[in-house]
């Protein structure tokens, strides 16, 4: 190698190195400068915990890192510090971090208006800034983010307009605005938006009422399109078919009226549709081709006509919700055979026939709601076949026969509520008990047999009122803890009412009417610290009223009527206040407690002969009263033993005696007794004892003497008796 040449390399070999060092200075440089801007950011938000791993290091791209930073080629540029508890503003200096491409400040606490300083982060691609509290109007230069490709500023407080200047980031995919307080118009601009994929305007009820914007159909790559109470009126328009792309299509809780339109349901890449709670009308397309639908819910609308049969072909199907409307005719048989389905709600309709006898066949069924139909036969036998099943709600229907058995296995159930239809037969036993089981509401059927002594742990409404349960009230009925409303009103039960029952601490709701009760109330109670209604009505109960009822902190409504209830009424009970109280029809004594001296209690103790009142307000003799102080004794143990009443039945004994003996003396003689007052005695019974020696006691000046015991009113008149 000459001098020359080697004298060449060594000069290259040496500008290489200095390119290389001053390289590497000029990368510590810039990394010893984000370090420093990050932990300025740490200060400028009050040293947050939740970052109080950036520390100062003398290894300079040591920030690369912490978990809330990434890193590219050693520069920073993305930010994740959702969740960290900041407070304050976004200051200008973040853009100091040059290559930036994402910010992700979701759920803190950071104040202020839109950050303009961000318009100098050139790099920026994805803002979400969702779930602070920015305020006051998004400013309409914001396409000067031209290069923003996510937008989310979800669950702000943001107001106006939503500006025109959004339609001009042509490079938006995901634009979410949902949640905030705009009280303007939706842009039209928007459907300029040709690269966007999700558009997000829900829960913005402050807009002012608008159509969907027909330029929206022009954003043939959206995806999905979430506009859940955004104040849209007037109809879906046809050309929403023109959305090819369409996946996800939630138009819910808005006021859109007209027809569905036919060419919605042709979308073929259309996977949910939600159009519940608006005025739709008419029918459901019936000509289904979105083989990929996994949820339609048109629930709460004004549909007529049939459920379509088109959709029983849809095999990804998991979720049909249509409760609320108008529909009519049968439920389609192939809809209880497609594999996917979990959810079928079609309560409050006008659906007839019998139910598709496959449901729970072949699919894991988790929600069965049909209530309110007018639907026949029997429940499908294999609904919990997946055993996920978690609720039957089949109410206020025409169903008949017995419960499938196989509910008796089914420990997934939470809710059963099948009551007022025409159902007969036993409960299975296994339903009692199912370990998840929390209502148990069979009311108005023909179900017999007797009540369990062991029900599962988590009920807490049980209501079976208006069947045929016979038999007693099990004393295991203390292990019932979690109870809160026990409804077996007009059954056949009989016995007595245990002292076990006042051990449910939980329970609020007592209803034990029209039953076979019999015997005394528990004179104690443990735990009824929750009670607010007890109706034992139309049973056979009798004994006193405990007074531990009146000591029952939540009791509102108490019936005690048509029973043998006897005593006096417990003075206790005055310091409840109720808003219904009936002890009518019994065999109460005594004064009623004064606090029931009003009219509100007028009919609450009719039919008790021996009650009484200091005031004429509650249709109860006045205490003290001679009405009242008859009525003290029993009519058929009354002795005659004032004078006045002495004088009458000696009087009348004497006119009797002697038209007696005339009329022996006269056969076809006639008499009459002419009462002045109301008597409670007759002429015959008068006469029949006249002519028994064993009532006869002396003898008179003008004859015998006889005595007569006669039952009635003291108050007797005195007579005079005429004969011929």
């Amino acid at each position: 190698m000459s001098k020359a040449k080697a004298a060449f390399l060594q000069i290259h070999f040496n500008a290489l190195a200095l390119v290389l060092l001053l390289s590497h200075a000029c990368s510590q440089l810039h990394d010893a400068q984000e370090q420093a801007i990050l932990i300025q950011l740490k200060q400028y938000w009050q040293n947050p915990s939740s970052i109080s791993h950036w520390i100062l290091s003398s290894n300079f791209s040591n920030h690369c890192s912490w978990p809330e930073i990434t890193c590219t080629n050693n520069s920073v540029t993305e930010l994740h510090l959702s969740n960290k508890t900041i407070n304050g503003k976004i200051p200008s200096f973040i853009c100091g971090l040059k290559n930036l491409t994402s910010i992700d400040l979701n759920y803190n606490n950071i104040i202020g208006e839109f950050p303009k300083p961000l318009y100098n982060c050139s790099k920026l691609e994805h803002l979400d800034l969702s779930q602070n509290y920015f305020v006051g109007t998004i400013p309409d230069d914001i396409d000067r983010l031209r290069r923003l490709q996510c937008l989310n500023l979800t669950s702000n407080n943001f107001s106006g307009d939503i500006p025109v200047g959004i339609g001009r980031l042509q490079e938006l995919r995901n634009l979410q605005l949902a949640a905030n307080q705009f009280n303007g118009s939706l842009p039209p601009e928007i459907g300029n938006l040709s690269e966007l994929e999700y558009l997000g305007l829900a829960y913005n009820s402050k807009l002012l009422p608008s159509k969907l914007p027909s330029s929206f159909t022009q954003l043939k790559k959206l995806k999905t399109l979430w506009m859940c109470n955004a104040n849209l009126i007037g109809e879906i328009p046809d050309i929403i078919g023109d959305m090819a792309a369409l996946e996800v299509l939630d138009l819910s809780n808005n006021v859109l009226t007209a027809k569905i339109p036919n060419a919605l349901f042709l979308l073929k890449n259309l996977k949910k549709i939600d159009l519940f709670n608006n005025s739709l009308v008419g029918e459901i397309p019936q000509v289904i081709r979105s083989s990929n639908l996994t949820v339609i819910d048109l629930s709460q609308n004004n549909l007529t006509g049939r459920i379509p049969s088109d959709i029983g072909k849809l095999e990804k199907l998991s979720g049909l919700v249509l409760f609320s409307n108008q529909l009519s005719g049968e439920i389609p048989e192939g809809i209880g055979r497609i594999s996917t389905l979990t959810d079928v709600r079609l309560f409050s309709n006008q659906l007839s026939g019998t139910l598709p006898l496959d449901f729970g066949r072949y699919s894991m069924l988790q929600i069965f709601e049909v209530a309110s139909n007018r639907l026949t036969g029997m429940l499908p036998k294999n609904l919990c076949n997946g055993g996920k099943l978690l609720g039957i709600v089949a109410f206020d229907n025409n169903l008949t026969g017995e419960l499938p058995k196989s509910l008796g296995n089914c420990n997934s159930l939470t809710t059963v509520e099948i009551s007022r239809n025409g159902l007969t037969g036993s409960i299975p036993s296994g339903l009692w008990t199912s370990l998840d089981l929390s209502k148990l509401m069979i009311s108005d059927n023909l179900f017999t047999g007797e009540l369990p002594r062991k029900v599962s742990y988590n009920l807490t409404r049980l209501e079976i009122s208006n069947n045929r349960f016979f038999g007693k009230i099990p004393v295991e009925v203390k292990l019932w803890r979690k109870l809160s409303v026990f409804n077996a009103s007009n059954n056949f039960l009989n016995g007595t009412i245990p002292r076990e029952l006042t051990a449910l601490p939980s329970l609020s709701i007592l209803l034990l009417d029209q039953n076979q009760l019999h015997g005394s109330l528990p004179s104690d109670i443990i735990s009824w610290r929750s009670l607010s209604t007890l109706n034992l009505s139309k049973n056979k109960l009798f004994g006193q009223i405990p007074k531990a009822i009146g000591f029952l902190p939540c009791l509102n409504q108490l019936d005690l009527s048509e029973n043998q209830f006897s005593g006096q009424i417990p003075p206790q009970l005055g310091r409840l206040r109720f808003t219904s109280f009936n002890l009518s029809s019994n065999h109460l004594t005594g004064n009623i407690p004064r606090e029931f001296e009003n009219d509100a209690y007028s009919n609450s103790f009719v039919n008790n002969p021996g009650l009484c009142a200091t005031t004429a307000n509650v249709n109860l003799h006045i205490c003290g009263s001679q009405k009242n102080s008859s009525l003290s004794y029993p009519q058929n143990l009354i002795w005659i033993s004032s004078a006045a009443v002495l004088v009458l039945c000696l009087s009348v004994s004497f006119f009797l005696t002697k038209l007696y003996r005339k009329r022996n003396r006269a056969p076809g003689s006639i008499w009459e007794l002419t009462p002045f007052q109301m008597l409670n005695f007759t002429t015959e019974g008068i006469l029949s004892g006249l002519k028994d020696q064993t009532n006869r006691i002396g003898d008179g000046g003008s004859g015998e003497v006889y005595r007569v015991d006669i039952t009635g009113n003291v108050g007797a008149g005195i007579g005079k008796a005429i004969s011929s």
